[in-house]
């Protein structure tokens, strides 16, 4: 806003003016006074002080910047390009980079056989299956684990075991340590072409240790030798967050 200060100027004008005249009968002049109104003039004229000359420029300034700041922000959202890949994540703050790669698994290629362990899971030595040619376990917990094995079968195809109900029966679990197998679920999932064997199994020990376990086996066969993977945790571990690692592990298993 512009402030300005007024000045105003009077003009002033004589209200009357003095003729001469002569006479011829003196010699002495004669002063006559005739009253001649005239008007007077008032002007106005209106002045902007320097101070608000100074307040001017540094709005104008201000709103100068505000303006290619405005201008600048438009034109980096124009030339900003999320690709549909990118926004079908759904993650708002990540929307202008890649999505974030899922470092809560590292991929295992062993002899044979491929499978996704838990990041946080350590290898271990101990041997509890014949065959055993892998072994990993949580590191707080070492009920929560995955144990892989080979062994030699006159089998052509996991399904000469019989229905997968059946091949659970001719083994896996130690009969002095398990006193109940429940089978949760079973299916028969094809991968590669190849038939394949899952089992979700809840048993519960003779000591009652965490309540039960939850094993969930995977198993084909190739070439002469059956491929079983068996990933487990302690039922109450289960429930506070060892399933997604227990499952995801046990579901990516295959062989090369």
């Amino acid at each position: 806003m512009v402030s300005t200060s007024t000045a105003c100027f009077l003009h002033y004008h004589p209200l009357f003016t003095q003729t001469i005249s002569s006479s011829s009968s003196s010699s002495l002049p004669h002063f006559s006074t005739i009253i001649k109104p005239r008007p007077r003039q008032l002007i106005c004229r209106a002045a902007q002080k320097p101070s608000d000359v100074q307040e001017d420029d540094a709005t104008g300034a201000i709103m100068s910047r505000r303006l290619a700041l405005t201008v600048l922000i438009g034109t980096a959202a124009v030339g900003s390009k999320v690709s549909p890949a990118d926004a079908a994540y759904g993650e708002a703050a990540n929307v202008f980079g890649k999505p974030k790669k899922n470092t809560d698994f590292l991929p295992y290629e062993g002899n044979g056989f491929k499978l996704l362990l838990p990041s946080k899971w350590n290898p271990s030595k101990e041997v509890e299956y014949p065959g055993q040619v892998l072994r990993y376990e949580d590191n707080f917990d070492t009920t929560t684990n995955v144990a892989v094995t080979v062994t030699p079968t006159n089998k052509k195809s996991i399904t000469d075991f019989g229905p997968p109900e059946e091949f659970l029966s001719q083994g896996g679990f130690d009969p002095d340590a398990v006193a109940t197998a429940n089978i949760l679920e079973s299916s028969t999932p094809v991968i590669g072409g190849k038939p394949y064997y899952f089992l979700s199994v809840l048993t519960r020990t003779a000591d009652g240790d965490e309540g039960g376990k939850h094993q969930l086996i995977t198993a084909t066969v190739k070439d002469g030798k059956l491929y079983t993977c068996k990933a487990q945790a302690g039922d109450k571990r289960w429930f506070k967050g060892a399933r997604k690692f227990v499952e995801n592990t046990a579901n990516s298993f295959s062989v090369a």
